[in-house]
């Protein structure tokens, strides 16, 4: 399994058309994915305190007319729920999130990890109808184009769950 890339992954977010990242650092995302963001000056990078505040911030940029990712960790995923239901769905807004899956066993599909949160996140995202892909090697990589523009086609939001550190 080929590692995953960080600078093919910031390739894909630009390509998407997203120059808005709404992040909360964490453990998985932050030193190769997060910290060249913040210098790339194609991005402007909105740093908050509770990962359901990036929710609403995602959906006001679309609203603007901006395309924006939320870069976060699956704790704060599952903290967001009510904001996912509410602004997201409900809102039919396409947040596009980027979810770190710290300490998710290398191989091991997130759903039978000895971690119980880690466990539930698909099938949560599964219950509430929320497109999700499992990014873990780098051909994994070229789902993240195709999945951003299916949000925004549908206003519908879309999960993309980092399961390894990328380097």
């Amino acid at each position: 399994m080929a590692e995953l890339k960080a600078q093919e992954i910031i390739k894909e977010i630009k390509r998407s058309g997203i120059r808005f990242v709404v992040a909360l650092p964490d453990r998985t995302t932050s030193e190769h994915l997060l910290k060249p963001i913040l210098q790339d000056p194609d991005f402007r990078v909105v740093q908050v305190c509770k990962e359901d505040e990036g929710v609403s911030i995602c959906s006001g940029l679309y609203s603007a007319g901006q395309r924006a990712l939320l870069l976060i960790q699956y704790t704060g995923l599952l903290d967001s729920i009510n904001s996912l239901r509410g602004i997201a769905m409900e809102g039919q807004n396409p947040v596009c999130m980027m979810v770190g899956l710290l300490g998710k066993e290398p191989g091991v599909p997130p759903t039978q990890s000895k971690r119980y949160g880690l466990r539930i996140v698909e099938p949560i995202l599964d219950a509430m109808g929320i497109e999700h892909h499992l990014l873990e090697a780098s051909e994994d990589i070229a789902r993240i184009f195709p999945a951003v523009d299916r949000a925004y086609a549908r206003s519908a939001p879309v999960v993309l769950l980092i399961g390894r550190e990328p380097q």
